[in-house]
C-alpha cells in the first residue's frame, strides 16, 4: 500500500490515468539495474528515483573526474577522486528516502553479471564500451531481462528496448552508435530519460514503445528518426530464445 507521504510525493503520477495507484505500487515493487553510472545512467537513475521504483542498483568502477562534470549530473567538483557509486548512492537516497539504492563498485565481466542482474526486472544501459554492453546483453538473453541500450556522441544519441524472445538482441541488432569523439552534456540526458520512461512503462505494464525498433536522434536539427530493426534467426546469442 502508497502511505500519505508517498500519496502526496506522487501526487502528479497518480493523477495520470495510466498508472494510478496501482501503477505507483508496482513502480515501488520494482528492482531495475543500471550499468554504468556516467553520462546516461545518472541521468536515468536521477528520473527513475524520482518515480519512485522502489530498488535500484548501480554498477561502476570508476572514480569521479572533473572531466566528468559537464554530464555527469550525479557529481559535484567536491566528489571529484570519489567512487561514483558511492557518491551516487548518497545522492539518490537523498532525493528520495524511500528508495532503496545498492552500489556495486565493480567492473562487468562475465563472471559477476548474473550475479549483479539477478533478481532485477530490467537492465538500462549506461556504459560506454561494446564488449561490456555485449556481454550484459548476453547475460539478459539467459534471464529473460529487458534491456534498455542507449548510445551517444557528441549531439546525436540512440535507444532501443530489446526483449529477449521477442525482439534483436544487441548481437544481432549490431546497432552502430553515433560516430565521433566528445558528447553535449544535454544529449546522454535526453536519451537517458528516454531509457527511463520506457522502464517505466515496461513495469506498470504497458508495452515499450521502442521494442523491435531503434529511435536516432540528431540534436543538430532536433529530429529523431525510428527504424524497424529485425531479429537474425540465427543469432548465436538470442537465437535460441522463442518468444513467449
Amino acid at each position: 500500500m502508497l502511505d500519505q507521504s508517498e500519496l502526496t510525493r506522487y501526487n502528479r503520477q497518480l493523477i495520470i490515468p495510466d498508472i494510478g495507484e496501482e501503477g505507483q505500487r508496482r513502480l515501488k515493487n520494482s528492482h531495475v539495474v543500471v550499468v554504468g553510472v556516467g553520462g546516461l545512467g545518472c541521468a536515468s537513475a536521477i528520473y527513475l528515483t524520482a518515480a519512485g521504483v522502489g530498488h535500484i542498483t548501480i554498477v561502476d568502477f570508476d572514480a569521479v573526474e572533473l572531466s566528468d562534470l559537464n554530464r555527469q549530473i550525479l557529481y559535484w567538483e567536491e566528489d571529484i577522486g570519489k567512487k561514483k557509486v558511492e557518491v551516487a548512492q548518497k545522492k539518490l537516497s537523498k532525493l528520495n528516502q524511500g528508495v532503496e539504492i545498492t552500489p556495486i563498485f565493480a567492473k562487468i565481466t562475465e563472471k559477476n553479471v548474473h550475479s549483479v542482474i539477478d533478481g532485477t526486472q530490467i537492465v538500462v544501459d549506461g556504459l560506454d564500451n561494446l564488449p561490456a554492453r555485449l556481454v550484459v546483453n548476453s547475460a539478459c538473453i539467459k534471464q529473460r531481462l529487458p534491456y534498455i541500450y542507449g548510445g551517444v556522441s557528441r549531439l546525436r544519441g540512440m535507444i532501443t528496448t530489446m526483449i529477449p524472445g521477442k525482439t534483436p538482441c544487441l548481437a544481432c541488432a549490431h546497432p552502430e552508435g553515433p560516430k565521433g569523439l566528445g558528447v553535449l552534456g544535454v544529449t546522454p540526458a535526453v536519451i537517458a530519460n528516454l531509457q527511463a520512461l520506457e522502464a517505466i512503462k515496461i513495469i506498470i505494464g504497458h508495452s515499450p514503445s521502442l521494442a523491435g525498433k531503434l529511435l536516432l536522434f540528431n540534436g543538430n536539427d532536433l529530429k529523431f528518426r525510428v527504424y524497424n530493426i529485425k531479429r537474425d534467426e540465427n543469432c548465436k546469442v538470442c537465437s535460441s530464445v522463442l518468444s513467449a
